[in-house]
């Protein structure tokens, strides 16, 4: 039961591995307005993880974004989508659609 019992307080202890967004190259195989995307959003907000997606089949028009940064720890989704959108203003003027989701490491 002790060791139950300590395992149980272990774990709880025992942290997250922690990804470091250190100012790596985009990866390899981006069109150019995700790349644009990418690197904005990766100078702004040190992200852990980071998703840019052209699904409007290749012409630019729609893309899907998965970001998750300690930058937006305490903020409300509506806060959190309002800080990436102002961030790429000049790219949303040219495109038709931005689906977005955002998560607090």
């Amino acid at each position: 039961m002790f060791t139950l019992s300590l395992a149980r307080r272990i774990g709880a202890i025992r942290l997250p591995p922690r990804v470091r967004g250190y100012a790596a190259p985009p990866p390899s195989g981006l069109t150019d307005g995700e790349r644009t995307i990418y690197t904005k959003l990766t100078e702004k907000f040190d992200p852990a993880e980071l998703q840019v997606q052209d699904v409007s089949g290749g012409c630019g028009t729609f893309y899907q974004i998965i970001i998750a940064s300690g930058a937006f720890k305490g903020m409300p989704t509506v806060k959190q989508h309002r800080m990436v959108n102002e961030t790429l203003k000049q790219e949303i003027e040219g495109i038709h659609g931005l689906q977005l989701t955002t998560r607090v490491v």
